[in-house]
């Protein structure tokens, strides 16, 4: 009868042990995702931007409820949902299923659902191109990869990247917070138009080079060249100097029309790409 008795205890103590085990399983299955800081990713490990940065980076992009934001690469959400929440249309392109659903209920909390949208997709495979605003924190590695599809995108486009440069494409603008523990630097670019070639003008030819928003060349024909200095681009809008005249455009496709500055006079001026 004790035997008996120990048994029925013994059978007691383990059941009592499995339902509390599988309790706790249950418990640990239904619990939320909760991202953990270094966590493998595709191609990255999951670092959040800090807050204070995803603002800078927003303020550099000057986000308004124009826009249409594309965060490639958006863990969280947060910076999703922060260019939400100033009216924009934003997207996050997240390959992580845990860190999509995670943001969707994030969004959901701050109440900017209706304007932030998450996607389980790959960065490589997805199309951004109606983005007026890209937001990325990548390796330089894959700002690499994906520097020429950014630099299709129509001019005007503007880009913020956390920390991590594009290598030789230098960016317009660079904000460092301080003070600041880390990941304190917000690069801000801006897609140029396409300029390089021969353009012609009442000036005479203008031949240009480029390199990204840089611009040099010569403006004229036969003995009568000038180069043409301090070129610049900032998305659609050309600027430089040649001769004595400042010259102030705007690109599109291929006719540039503005007004150049010479001797005290202001007038208009055009050219259309040699070929067209």
């Amino acid at each position: 009868m004790k035997l008996l008795n120990v048994s029925r205890r013994i059978l007691v103590t383990v059941s009592l042990l499995l339902a509390a085990s599988s309790a706790f399983a249950q418990q640990q299955a239904t619990k939320p995702f909760e991202p953990q800081v270094g966590q493998a990713g595709k191609d990255v490990v999951w670092v959040p931007t800090p807050q204070e940065l995803v603002d800078t980076m927003l303020n550099l992009t000057q986000v308004t409820p124009q826009d249409t934001v594309y965060d490639l690469g958006s863990g969280d959400g947060r910076t999703v949902i922060t260019a939400a929440k100033r009216g924009a249309r934003a997207f996050g392109i997240e390959y992580n299923p845990d860190m999509v659903e995670l943001s969707q209920r994030n969004a959901k909390a701050a109440g900017v659902s209706d304007r932030a949208t998450f996607m389980k997709a790959d960065l490589f495979e997805t199309d951004f191109s109606k983005a007026t605003v890209i937001t990325m924190f990548l390796l330089p590695s894959i700002n690499m990869q994906l520097r020429p599809k950014i630099l299709d995108m129509k001019p005007g486009t503007r880009v913020a990247s956390n920390t991590f440069t594009m290598e030789d494409w230098e960016p317009d603008q660079k904000v460092t917070l301080d003070p600041c523990d880390r990941w304190c630097t917000a690069l801000f670019w801006i897609v140029p138009a396409k300029v390089e070639g021969t353009w012609r003008s009442a000036q005479g030819d203008l031949t240009l080079s480029q390199k990204f928003q840089v611009v040099t060349g010569t403006l004229g024909a036969g003995n009568t060249q000038v180069f043409v200095t301090n070129g610049k681009l900032r998305g659609d809008e050309i600027t430089f100097t040649a001769g004595s005249g400042q010259y102030t455009g705007r690109v599109n496709g291929n006719r540039i029309a503005g007004t150049v500055v010479a001797g005290g006079r202001t007038s208009s001026w055009e050219a259309t790409r040699s070929g067209q």
